[in-house]
C-alpha cells in the first residue's frame, strides 16, 4: 500500500490549515511562539498554558475548554483550566480497568457453551482438554504400502482405506496397499511409499530405498493423549483452534461471550443516503462503527440514529441492556450537546472526561450501571476513532477477557508536528521498516484512515524523521477482513 496525497517535497507529515480544528490550530500556534514566552521569564521546558477553544459550544465534536456551563468564564481566568483532560495513555488504563471496577471483567462474566461454527474470535473459559488420543489409533502418514518384516513382499489384492474398518494383521513378507490416513494393520513394520516401490516380474514388492522400522506411521498418540490440555483459559480461538477442536472430538467450546453493544448515533444532520445538501451531511460513523466492533470483539445489538433529542437518548440509554453503549456526537457543550445531561441525570460516573489526544479531545467514559458503561465519541469521523481505539478498544478487549496486545515501534518516515501538551493520533501506511504519516489527517477526515496500515501514536511536541514511534493496528491490515470481522 503506499500513501495517498503526499506532497510533492515527501514531507506528509506537515500539517496543511485544512487538517486542524481550530483549537489544534491555535495551539501550534502558540507552540511556535514558545521561545518569545521563554524570553519573559518561563524556562523553556515549562508547561505552556493552552488557548481557549474558539470552538466551544460551536459544532459538534468540536473540541471544548470543560464540560461545567461556566467554562468560558474559567478558561479566562485559569488557562490550565482547557486542559484537565485525562492523558491519553492513562485514559487508556482507565478504560482497561474500568470493567474490572464493577465486577464485569471477563473473566467474571458467566461463560456460555458455543457452537464451533459460533466460537470464532471468542477467548476460551475453560481449558481445552483431549476428549481422546490424536491421532486415535496408528495410520499412515502417506500413500504406499503396509509392510511387515524384511522384503520384497507378496501384495494382498485388496487395499486398506482411511474410514474403513480395522484391516486383518500382516504376516512376515506380505504387504497391503493402503491410503493416507487409513488404519495400520497390526504387526506392520512400516510404509513403503508408493513411489519408494516397484514390482517384479512375479508381482513381489520391492524397496528402492533403504527403509527404517516404523517409517511413515503416524502412532496412536502422537500428538496427544487423552486428558492433555491442549490449549489453556483465555485462549483466543483461531481458525486453528477451531480445526484442533474439532479434532480432539469437541462440538461445542466454553468460552467468554461477545461484550454486547449498543451505537447510538446522534445529530439532525445526518443523512442515510444520497448526497449531502441543504446543510445536512452524510452519516459516516454508522456504517464505519458496527463493522469496527465487530472486529474487536463485539456482538452489534442494536444500531439506532436518534437526532438531537435529549429524551430519546435518555430513554435508549436507561432501556439499553448492552454491555457497552457507544455515542457519537454530543460530547462537547454546545446547545444540542445532550450526552454530558442526560449522564448526570441518571447519576452516571464520569471515568474519563475528555482525554489529552487530537483529535478526539472531547471522548468520554462512564459507568451507567454496575455492570454498563458507555463510550462517548466525538462526532467527527476521525476523532471518533480515535476515541473507539482509546476507550472502547480497552474496555471490550476487558470484557471479552482478551490479552492486551504486545505494544510495538517503527521509525517514522517523516517528521509529524505535535500538539504542544496533547497526544496526537495521525494515519500511517507501513513501508519496509518505516511508518509514512499520511495527509488528510484532520478531525472530519477519513481519507488518510481509509488509506492508512496503521495509526501513529505521536508524543506531545511532535516527532522527528526516523524516530520511533507506537503503532496501532488496523484490525484489517493485521489479520485481513474475512478473519477479523465475525
Amino acid at each position: 500500500m503506499t500513501a495517498r496525497g503526499t506532497r510533492a517535497d515527501g514531507n506528509a507529515g506537515s500539517l496543511e490549515a485544512d487538517d486542524l480544528d481550530v483549537e489544534e490550530a491555535l495551539a501550534l500556534v502558540k507552540e511556535d511562539n514558545g521561545r518569545a514566552v521563554a524570553d519573559n521569564g518561563r524556562t523553556p521546558g515549562d508547561h505552556v498554558p493552552a488557548p481557549t477553544s474558539a470552538a466551544q459550544g460551536g459544532p459538534r465534536g468540536a473540541p471544548r475548554a470543560s464540560h461545567q456551563p461556566d467554562s468560558h468564564l474559567a478558561a479566562a481566568q485559569d488557562p490550565e483550566h482547557a486542559h484537565k483532560a485525562t492523558p491519553w495513555p492513562q485514559a487508556r488504563a482507565v478504560a482497561a480497568r474500568a470493567a474490572a471496577r464493577s465486577g464485569t471483567r471477563g473473566t467474571h462474566r458467566a461463560p456460555v457453551s458455543v457452537a464451533l461454527d459460533g466460537a470464532l474470535g471468542l477467548t476460551l473459559a475453560a481449558p481445552l482438554t483431549a476428549l481422546t488420543d490424536l491421532p486415535s489409533f496408528d495410520t499412515s502418514a502417506m500413500d504406499g504400502w503396509a509392510v511387515a518384516g524384511p522384503g520384497p513382499w507378496d501384495v494382498r489384492d485388496e487395499g486398506v482405506l482411511a474410514g474403513h474398518a480395522e484391516p486383518a494383521p500382516l504376516t512376515d513378507g506380505e504387504a497391503v496397499r493402503i491410503a493416507t490416513g487409513a488404519r495400520i494393520p497390526l504387526d506392520t513394520t512400516a510404509v513403503l511409499r508408493s513411489e519408494h516401490g516397484r514390482a517384479d516380474e512375479r508381482g513381489r514388492l520391492h524397496a528402492t530405498r533403504e527403509l527404517e522400522h516404523g517409517q511413515d506411521i503416524r502412532p496412536r498418540g502422537q500428538e496427544c493423549r487423552s486428558g492433555d490440555v491442549l490449549l489453556p483459559v483465555g485462549a483466543l480461538v483461531t481458525p486453528a483452534v477451531l480445526g484442533l477442536a474439532a479434532a480432539a472430538g469437541y462440538d461445542t467450546l466454553t468460552a467468554i461471550p461477545r461484550p454486547r453493544v449498543d451505537v447510538l448515533v446522534l445529530g439532525d444532520e445526518l443523512l442515510t443516503e444520497g448526497l449531502p445538501h441543504d446543510g445536512l451531511i452524510r452519516d459516516a460513523l454508522g456504517p464505519l462503527l458496527p463493522p469496527w466492533l465487530r472486529a474487536l470483539g463485539a456482538e452489534v445489538t442494536a444500531v439506532r440514529r436518534l437526532g438531537d433529542d435529549a429524551k430519546a437518548l435518555h430513554k435508549a440509554i436507561t432501556s439499553s441492556r448492552a454491555d457497552l453503549i457507544v455515542t457519537t456526537g454530543g460530547t462537547a457543550s454546545g446547545p444540542v450537546d445532550h450526552v454530558h445531561p442526560t449522564l448526570s441525570r441518571i447519576g452516571a460516573e464520569l471515568l474519563v472526561d475528555g482525554v489529552k489526544v487530537r483529535p478526539g479531545h472531547p471522548m468520554l467514559l462512564a459507568r451507567t450501571k454496575e455492570d454498563q458503561h458507555l463510550v462517548g465519541l466525538p462526532g467527527n469521523p476521525l476523532a471518533a476513532v480515535s476515541g473507539l481505539l482509546t476507550l472502547a478498544e480497552p474496555l471490550l478487549r476487558a470484557l471479552a477477557a482478551r490479552p492486551a496486545p504486545e505494544p510495538y515501534t517503527l521509525p517514522l518516515q517523516d517528521a509529524v508536528h505535535g500538539h504542544p501538551y496533547d497526544t496526537r493520533i495521525i494515519p500511517v501506511v507501513l513501508r519496509g521498516d518505516r511508518a509514512a504519516p499520511l495527509h488528510y489527517n484532520g478531525p472530519a477526515m477519513l481519507r488518510g484512515i481509509a488509506a492508512a496500515d496503521a495509526l501513529a501514536v505521536v508524543p506531545p511536541g511532535g516527532a522527528r524523521a526516523g524516530q520511533e514511534t507506537e503503532l496501532l493496528d488496523l484490525p484489517w491490515a493485521a489479520a485481513g477482513i474475512g478473519v477479523c470481522f465475525t
